[in-house]
């Protein structure tokens, strides 16, 4: 910058002390050149017409012409060499015109190579120092002068000699590459040092490259006869396979006494015969030399590499083949015993050598068998849990809940994870017999709460009747070591006779939570798995098929192939001759129910809809149904269930996503469409208001709780097709 900046300073000069263009390219009026002025370009000039129609440095972005070059440096303080011949590489950038000159490095060259002139524009040599090198002063076998220092071009790259075909430059032949006399005479020199004589090449770069990181484990003891008590040390030795080379660390047992040291035995090649066959230094070499004179000529020897290796030393080491289970080898005379080995191990010797036996060999003892923990018999004081905790040890900690249990099985949305049943009390006075109780179990902790329905005119007071807490089976051993047996959810069910606390219920009904949570987790409760109870009916009722055949039709005189839920029971119960519990029968009816229409369902959900939207006094029923005209661009009268939630949502609609969709459910036909006509009228509390929920509402307060919807009709063909085949 600071160049162009210098070059542009130069059109000045002052006459009168008034600065003024004064040189030569000074322009005409306007910025024309005068006649006879040829005005020299600041950078590259491209020939119209060629490529697209933008600036330089967006055209030439990223294209770089290469060309290969030379240049001789003089060593004045050198005998060996009086010049240098310095390859290097010129850069041109299009782009900018900038240039760049990069020597490659040289091994062993001894010069700082690398950039030599850094990426800019340089200016030609004097006495046109004035302007700046371009596209036009490169071309092949020319000299160009860089900073003083003049460079020889030779080549150039294929894209070079394209770009430049192109701009119409006539490329001259290329040059030879000339060598430099030093680096000639040094290769000279550095093929003469090569022995001629026998060479013996040592390669363990492929054993090395092949197994690095793969190290065989064996597991050994030495029965040291020294040492005062005779204990066997327990050892762990490795074999590398990179190097064969081995090294043995020892396992100290803990508070036995011993120094704990980092190895038994550092890595390196184990000798097979030592201490025996110890050897001194320099007696094994890798290789064998011969004086070929002796002390015939002088006392100067002529010395060759031996390639027969006479009169060599050679030392055995051990190998992965010596190492096995079982096999004694010779650590430097202590003498270890391997007895056993790792998977990694076992599985080497498996694929290269064929071994399939590893038995381990028995080193030492079994180890005695734990002494059995007994714990002293509940004393009464807290819970069991509490005071068994007081006995694991000398600090004292509360029990452990089942935080993951809990963290699953606790309320989670409409997911309440409990389990309502209805009860009553199994007793002869007639006054408890009507009393009816609702049983919850909490899946999240095992716990159970009884609540007590209020009953008018009866003289007892409703509500809780027992606190939320685990209760204890009955017939245990109140003080004892073990611990008790406590209710589980697989112990509830519909037709279960229970005793809490003295207290006996029958279990007589079930929410529909409790059925859809039972047979949904069939895997955990047998009395709702299908499957079993099918298997259960079909080796009770297969003898007798013909005979339950008829009765079924009998209880069916329509022939409409469904009955009612209550001659099913009976049938059902007479057949298996009580072994059914009341909620096995549940379950198979539920499976086989015929399918119950929502006109009820409906109904009681456009009342409760009807009710809130008139509490928030929602009116804008006109402006709904003209959104959803809006978006029925083929006037159908129906809309994709998904749109219709979207419309409702952004009327703000105060109605819980959960009854929304269902009540778009019932509207929708055959295509699961929503018919958005019937859903905004439905909705219309003030010209369609249903009047059944002011009758809910009115009943009495046991009415107010959803009821259990019985199973209406069953359809028997298909269960005694599961059961006995089809018939013929």
């Amino acid at each position: 910058i600071g160049k162009e900046k210098f070059h542009k300073s130069q059109h000045w000069g002052f006459c009168n002390n008034v600065p003024m263009l004064v040189a030569e390219d000074k322009p005409g009026i306007g910025g024309e050149p005068l006649p006879g002025q040829k005005l020299k370009p600041e950078y590259s000039v491209f020939p119209k017409g060629i490529g697209i129609d933008a600036p330089a440095w967006v055209a030439f972005d990223k294209q770089v012409l290469s060309f290969d070059a030379y240049f001789e440096e003089e060593v004045p303080d050198k005998n060996q060499e009086l010049y240098r011949i310095r390859h290097c590489k010129i850069y041109f950038y299009l782009e900018d015109d900038t240039i760049q000159v990069i020597e490659p490095p040289v091994k062993n060259s001894g010069i700082t190579q690398g950039s030599i002139v850094r990426r800019s524009r340089i200016p030609l040599p004097p006495p046109h120092e004035d302007q700046f090198y371009t596209i036009d002063h490169f071309n092949i076998n020319i000299e160009v002068i860089l900073y003083a220092r003049r460079y020889k071009i030779i080549d150039c790259d294929q894209f070079t000699k394209n770009f430049l075909r192109k701009m119409g430059v006539r490329l001259n032949p290329p040059a030879d590459r000339p060598d430099d006399p030093y680096t000639k005479k040094r290769q000279k020199i550095l093929e003469s040092m090569k022995p001629l004589r026998p060479y013996e090449r040592i390669d363990t770069l492929k054993q090395f490259l092949e197994h690095d990181g793969q190290v065989l484990r064996f597991f050994g003891v030495w029965d040291d006869p020294e040492s005062m008590f005779r204990d066997p040390r327990e050892l762990v030795l490795h074999y590398y396979l990179s190097d064969d080379t081995i090294d043995i660390k020892e396992i100290i047992p803990v508070n036995s006494g011993r120094d704990a040291v980092p190895l038994f035995l550092r890595r390196d090649k184990l000798p097979k015969h030592a201490p025996t066959g110890l050897y001194q230094p320099g007696t094994i070499t890798n290789r064998t030399v011969l004086n070929v004179f002796g002390k015939l000529v002088g006392n100067r020897g002529r010395y060759i590499l031996d390639n027969r290796k006479i009169g060599a030393v050679h030392q055995e080491f051990y190998r992965d083949t010596d190492l096995k289970i079982g096999a004694v080898i010779n650590v430097w005379g202590r003498k270890i015993i391997l007895c056993d080995c790792d998977e990694f191990t076992k599985e080497y010797y498996r694929t290269k050598y064929g071994i399939e036996d590893f038995t381990p060999v028995a080193y030492k003892a079994p180890p005695p068998p734990k002494p059995e923990k007994t714990f002293p018999p509940y004393t009464g004081f807290g819970s069991e849990e509490d005071s068994l905790c007081s006995c694991m040890g000398l600090l004292l900690k509360p029990p452990q809940k089942d935080f993951k249990k809990f963290m699953e099985k606790d309320r989670s949305g409409m997911e309440s994870n409990i389990l309502r049943f209805l009860a009553k009390l199994i007793t002869d006075s007639p006054i408890d017999k009507d009393r009816k109780f609702i049983i919850s179990y909490f899946l999240s902790d095992d716990t159970i709460s009884i609540f007590e329905q209020v009953q008018r005119n009866t003289g007892i007071l409703g509500g809780k009747f027992l606190e939320r807490g685990r209760i204890k089976k009955p017939g245990q051993e109140l003080f004892k070591s073990e611990p008790s047996e406590y209710f589980k959810a697989q112990d509830l069910f519909v037709g279960a006779r229970v005793c809490f606390h003295g207290h006996n219920f029958l279990l007589v009904d079930a929410d529909e939570y409790t059925f859809n949570y039972m047979e949904k987790h069939a895997n955990e409760f047998s009395v709702a798995d299908i499957g079993i109870i099918l298997k259960k009916l079909k080796d009770t009722a297969k003898p007798c098929s013909r005979e339950i055949r008829q009765e079924f039709a009998a209880a069916d005189p329509e022939h409409s192939k469904v009955i009612e839920y209550q001659p099913f029971r009976n049938l059902i119960a007479s057949v298996t001759d009580g072994a059914f519990s009341e909620h096995e029968i549940i379950t198979l009816g539920r499976y086989y129910s015929v399918t119950e229409e929502y006109e009820m369902d409906l109904h009681f959900l456009l009342a409760v809809a009807q009710e809130q939207l008139k509490k928030n006094s929602f009116e804008n029923f006109e402006q709904l149904s003209a959104v959803f005209m809006y978006n029925d661009s083929e006037k159908r009268g129906v809309l994709p269930h998904e749109m219709c939630r979207t419309i409702c949502k952004s009327f703000k609609l105060p109605l819980a996503d959960d009854d929304l969709q269902a009540l778009l459910t019932m509207f929708e036909d055959d295509h699961k469409q929503v018919e958005y006509k019937k859903f905004v009228d439905g909705l219309n509390w003030r010209e369609n208001q249903i009047p059944a929920f002011q009758t809910i509402k009115s009943e009495d307060d046991s009415s107010r709780q959803p009821p259990s919807l019985p199973v209406k009709g069953i359809k028997y063909v298909p269960l005694l097709d599961d059961l006995f085949g089809k018939e013929e």
